[in-house]
This record gives structure tokens, C-alpha cells and sequence, in this order.
């Protein structure tokens, strides 16, 4: 059973998310060449070399997609914007059908009663400044700072909430030291200067945004919780070194400022010169944390260099994507991030959903099944004291899952990639149902 709207508190806002790139159409509108581009068009990083110029045509099905949303009674759509879009270069003069894009967007959720809450960044790179070193560079807080002038100067006005980057674990480590993900990096220097200049520009993004009198201003952080594959040691260290650097790394940085030592056990020889100094503009005050949550790992010890981990099958049920289902870690992570990091701050779980392989008009009872088990997570959480203000389910409809191309669907609108028609799953009309208000 999904839990419905009545068995949550008061205000408790629900939603749905997408990203720019993975939708949008990214041939259309004047948009620039992205990294994403590039590393797609790359042989062996994307399943079938698949990548978004078309995506799901969000760009021209825009009316349409807004009413999907509109039919799930939906309070808020957490959305990206797409910084080749708005400035092609990566700098210099915007591109006024890209600004006109967001407008119109603004404008239709707002018409039809949806908040609007932007992401300012969801890793597509403009070409131009990955030519120029991207996230490895310094100079990209600046960079960013001038793209969040540019955008939120359009839009800032209309937008109920913005964060300025989406994950920057996948920005950063993803990228640049597993390489599985856009500038297919495998550079140990490349992601500690990445990780760290990652947070400066989140910083600078705040900065900026406050300068423009905007409020509801946050971050939003993806985690895995981290158990080790068994109680040896080596194991438990493993499992702890994995949570440092995947969850409590960037966390610490923001909210602490201040890095953890197991991270910066392998980081720290190759972070940049000064980059204590930096905390002043990465722990710019926040109105609320985002949490990206979908699975655990069950980490154990490997041999080699630093970090010495390796992920194990685990025993749970799995996604499509092959990630366990482990709603506990939901709960327990909110518990934590509240406890240990951010005490009163409102939380919100800003992305959460599986990928499934289902067809249009079957039943997506394990879809359901994910999201019922995962609402009464945060349900334990919020009885647990934890000041859970909404949640946001990933995502509105199937669309471009990054290097596993068009293959995994996370959708609770089905998307066929032929002709782009759009089909409500049971899962769609299920969290209709729930979100449906009594007024």
C-alpha cells in the first residue's frame, strides 16, 4: 500500500523530478555541445552509443508533459536547467530561445499550481569549458556563478526553491576516478580537485542567488548506505571508507566545512592549494537539504591502492538497474543527516524511484511496491523526529538514463522511443490517487 496524503503532516509537499538532458531534446533551441555529447559519441561508454538529441522531445511536447503533471497532483516539480541551453559557450551571450524555454516552463507549472524547484545543474557540461579542464579547473566556480546570473535572473523571480547541483558525487567521482560517467575520467588529482571545486561552485551559486534576494535556497546530495560484507576488519574499514567518500564527504563539506579524514586519507596529496580556505564560501547557509536516495552496497575489502573497496552482490530483491531494494536505508539516513549534520533544517527526499522493465498496461506492482515501502521509510523517520518536509518521486517519465542509454526505465509515464507517445503507468495513477488533495 502507498501511503496517502492524510498520513503525512500538514504541508508535507510531494512531487516528481526529471533533469534537462535526459528529456529535454538537446538538438533543439539553439543549445551547445555538451560533454555528455562527446562522451556519448565515444565508442563503449553508452549502451548502442544512444545520447540526447531528441530524448523525449520535452522541448516541443512541453503543454503536454505539464499536464501529466498536473493529473498526479503533484505540489512541486523538481526540474534541471540545462547550461548549454542558456549559454552555449559556457560564458558569455545567453541564448534568448534557451532563457524563453525556462519561461515558458515557469510559467505552465505555475498556471496549473505546480512550484517550480530548479536545479540549476544536472552534469551536462557545456563543451567549450570541459576544452578548458571543466570541473578540474578553479575557475568553473566563477564560470557557474556567471551561469546562475544568467538563468536565475530570467526565472529566479517565479521559482519556489532552486539548488545549485545535482549529486556532486556523480559530477565528480563518477566522472573523473570511475570513469563511467561524462569526461570518463580515471584520474585520482582530477577527482579530488573536481570533488572539492564541485562545493565551491555550489557555494558561489548560493552567493549569487542571496545577491538576487532569492530565498529556499538548498543542496542536494545523492547516498548509498554502506554495510560491509562481513565483520572482518578489513571489511568494516572498507564499508566505512566507501561511506566516507560517497555520503558524509560532501555532507561534511557543506555543513561542517570540513573533510573526512578517510577520504582525505587517499584526496588530500592531490585536493588544490588552499582549499581550506574555501569553506567560507562552501558552507554559505542553506534553507534545506536534498536527499537522492535509491540503494545500499555491500562493500568489502580489495587489495591495491587507496581506497581498498569492492562492491558484493547483496541477498536483497533488485532493481533493473541491479540495485538492491533497502527502504531501511531511506529512514536510516535521514535519521543520521539530521542528527549528525543538520538539526532543525528541513529535509526533503528529492529523488527516489526504481527502474523496471514494464510494458503499458500491466499491473507495475513492483513499482508501487517500491514507492509504498519507501513513503512509510520516511514515514519512520518523521516519527522519529526528523523534519521531513516533502518527497519527490524519480522521475515523471522514462527518458535518457545516461551511459545505460534508453535501456532503463524509471518512469511513472512510459515513453516509446519510436514515435515518443507517453503512456500513464498503474504506478502513475496509484500516486495520483494518494497525492489526490481533500480540498
Amino acid at each position: 500500500m502507498i501511503p496517502n496524503r492524510a498520513a503525512f503532516p500538514q504541508g508535507f509537499v510531494f512531487g516528481t523530478a526529471t533533469s534537462a538532458y535526459q528529456i529535454e531534446g538537446h538538438a533543439f533551441g539553439g543549445a551547445g555541445l555538451t560533454h555528455w555529447d562527446s562522451f556519448a559519441a565515444t565508442p563503449g561508454n553508452v549502451v548502442r552509443a544512444a545520447h540526447g538529441a531528441v530524448a523525449c522531445d520535452h522541448y516541443h511536447r512541453l503543454e503536454e508533459d505539464l499536464d501529466l503533471l498536473a493529473g498526479l497532483n503533484v505540489d512541486i516539480y523538481r526540474f534541471s536547467t540545462s547550461w548549454a541551453r542558456v549559454l552555449p559557450e559556457g560564458r558569455g551571450t545567453p541564448n534568448t530561445e534557451g532563457l524563453d524555454f525556462y519561461d515558458r516552463l515557469v510559467d505552465g507549472l505555475l498556471v496549473r499550481g505546480i512550484k517550480p524547484a530548479v536545479t540549476l545543474y544536472h552534469w551536462e557540461l557545456p563543451g567549450p569549458l570541459a576544452d578548458r579542464g571543466g570541473w578540474c579547473n578553479r575557475d568553473i566556480a566563477d564560470w557557474f556563478a556567471e551561469f546562475t546570473w544568467a538563468i536565475m535572473g530570467r526565472i529566479g523571480d517565479r521559482i519556489w526553491s532552486a539548488a545549485p547541483i545535482n549529486e556532486p558525487w556523480c559530477v565528480s567521482w563518477l566522472g573523473h576516478f570511475d570513469g563511467c560517467h561524462a569526461p570518463g575520467l580515471r584520474d585520482i588529482r582530477a577527482t579530488a580537485r573536481a570533488m572539492h571545486h564541485v562545493l565551491l561552485a555550489h557555494g558561489r551559486a548560493i552567493e549569487v542567488m542571496r545577491t538576487m534576494g532569492l530565498t529556499n535556497l538548498g543542496a542536494v546530495c545523492n547516498m548509498e548506505w554502506s554495510a560491509p560484507a562481513s565483520t572482518r576488519p578489513e571489511a568494516q574499514h572498507a564499508a566505512r571508507t566507501y561511506d566516507a567518500i560517497y555520503n558524509r564527504f560532501f555532507l561534511g563539506g557543506l555543513m561542517k566545512g570540513e573533510y573526512p579524514e578517510l577520504a582525505l586519507a587517499g584526496l588530500q596529496p592531490h585536493l588544490p592549494t588552499g582549499w581550506q580556505d574555501d569553506f567560507a564560501t562552501i558552507t554559505a547557509p542553506l534553507d534545506w537539504i536534498g536527499l537522492n536516495y535509491y540503494t545500499r552496497k555491500i562493500i568489502d575489502h580489495a587489495p591495491g591502492p587507496w581506497p581498498n573497496y569492492a562492491e558484493r552482490p547483496g541477498p536483497l530483491p533488485k532493481t533493473q538497474m541491479g540495485w538492491e531494494i533497502y527502504p531501511d536505508g531511506l529512514r536510516d539516513f535521514l535519521i543520521r543527516i539530521a542528527r549528525e549534520y543538520t538539526g532543525d533544517l528541513p529535509l526533503y527526499v528529492t529523488e527516489n524511484g526504481m527502474a523496471n522493465a514494464d510494458v503499458p498496461g500491466h499491473p507495475d506492482t513492483a513499482r508501487c511496491a517500491y514507492f509504498g515501502q519507501h513513503l512509510a521509510a520516511v514515514q519512520h523517520a518523521i516519527a522519529a523526529g526528523v523534519p521531513v518536509w516533502g518527497y519527490i518521486a524519480w522521475s515523471l517519465m522514462d527518458n535518457y538514463e545516461w551511459a545505460h542509454g534508453y535501456d532503463k526505465r524509471f518512469g511513472l509515464v512510459h515513453v516509446d522511443f519510436d514515435n515518443l507517445q507517453r503512456v500513464p503507468k498503474a504506478s502513475y495513477h496509484a500516486l495520483a490517487q494518494c497525492w489526490c488533495r481533500a480540498d
